[in-house]
């Protein structure tokens, strides 16, 4: 008997002398025959994609064939499109996918839907030993993953000897972590939760994943590091991915770790890919795809203990600035200026004000400060302490009544 999904799908062809193609239950190419003269356009660019358009996917997963419990003929979804008997393929309760039949004109009869029931039951059952090996698999990779990245020495570098034992990646491969979050606090809304994992699983393509309630991970490990691009593209999939699962009403960051060439150095990248995602997360110029290496004094700043950072960002002169209600904009202005190294000219532009209104507001800012900004010491210490409010600012925000702020676990 066949225990093969293309063995079930080429020996229901030949019986029937149709088409037959099986899917996943999101309508994407798992196995297809060779066809009878029976194809049409779906079918040739479900063979080319391993997949179909989003529109015919969602006309068909419309017609409620998720809950059927056997074959039933299917209405045609789009124009030029062929009838199909569509047979649901289950096994121990859990529907994985669909059995897909051309059905052109000639009827198929009680005796010919019995044999598409049959060899539908059957890839159920093959999908589902694949399905208990994957999760098993997938489940003992997930739990390494996290193990390498332990506040624990020892769970590491045990971790470590498992990865090398079981020969996950190739010899001499170098690592690197990207990080995903929800935009907002840690956690996030119950249906972010499922959205942020779901999003993770389908578009990870060859990274390793790992993933709970409130974060997400990915660790690509091979001989040559991913292009930027390459990385782009993944975070690209899978902002549109969590998007559509959250119907829009959800945002991720991403933080990049830098690449490591040791496997017992994958959590200092996990390490940076989250401290990257939450300098995205509360400074929203860097993008929602932060890179360590390119963040600047936040760089720095961000390995402070949360508390430590939150109560040395209130620099006095900072404060006596802020306390000038009628001279609100004046930190925004500060700011924009110690940006661009002084340079009054990008300044006004950018603030689209006069050189001379830039002047006298840097003037009174001099004067309720009691700094110079002439003198490196002062421009130092205002600069930091911008920085550090608007990270402190993002610490507040996140802090859950009566806790403390949350922070990235040392690895040293």
């Amino acid at each position: 008997m066949a225990d093969d999904l293309q063995e079930i799908v080429d020996d229901l062809a030949e019986r029937l002398r149709r088409s037959v193609a099986i899917d996943d239950p999101s309508i994407r190419l798992l196995a297809a025959s060779r066809h009878f003269g029976d194809e049409d356009r779906v079918r040739v660019a479900s063979v080319l994609n391993r997949s179909v358009d989003a529109e015919v996917r969602d006309k068909v997963l419309a017609q409620g064939i998720a809950e059927w419990t056997g074959p039933g003929r299917l209405l045609t979804p789009v124009d030029g499109v062929r009838p199909r008997v569509c047979a649901p393929v289950r096994c121990a309760g859990l529907l994985l996918g669909y059995l897909w039949l051309i059905d052109p004109g000639s009827a198929l009869d009680e005796k010919q839907l019995e044999l598409a029931k049959d060899a539908a039951s059957r890839a159920g059952a093959v999908l589902y030993r694949r399905l208990v090996v994957h999760e098993r698999t997938q489940a003992r990779q997930e739990a390494i993953l996290w193990e390498l990245v332990s506040s624990d020495r020892g769970i590491r570098a045990q971790a470590v000897e498992d990865v090398r034992a079981e020969q996950v990646f190739p010899a001499g491969a170098r690592f690197q972590v990207l990080g995903v979050q929800h935009a907002g606090p840690d956690g996030g809304a119950a249906p972010q939760q499922v959205a942020l994992e779901a999003a993770v699983e389908d578009a990870s393509g060859n990274a390793l994943i790992a993933a709970n309630k409130s974060r997400a991970w990915l660790l690509f490990g091979r001989r040559e590091a991913p292009s930027r691009r390459e990385l782009d593209e993944s975070c690209a999939r899978l902002a549109a991915r969590f998007g559509r699962l959250t119907r829009q009403s959800g945002q991720l960051v991403f933080g990049v770790g830098s690449v490591v060439d040791g496997i017992e150095q994958v959590a200092v990248s996990y390490r940076q890919a989250f401290l990257a995602a939450r300098a995205a997360r509360f400074v929203p110029s860097l993008g929602p795809v932060a890179r360590w290496g390119e963040l600047g004094p936040y760089e720095l700043l961000l390995q402070m203990p949360a508390d430590d950072l939150v109560a040395a960002s209130h620099t006095p002169a900072l404060d006596a600035l802020e306390r000038e209600a009628s001279h609100a904009g004046f930190i925004a202005t500060l700011e924009r200026f110690l940006d661009n190294a002084g340079d009054v000219a990008s300044t006004a532009r950018q603030l689209n004000i006069h050189r001379a209104t830039l002047y006298h507001r840097l003037k009174r800012i001099e004067q309720l400060t009691g700094c110079e900004l002439n003198r490196g010491d002062d421009r130092l210490t205002l600069h930091l302490g911008l920085k550090m409010r608007r990270l402190a600012e993002g610490y507040r925000a996140e802090t859950a009544p009566g806790g403390e702020a949350p922070r990235i676990r040392s690895v040293s």
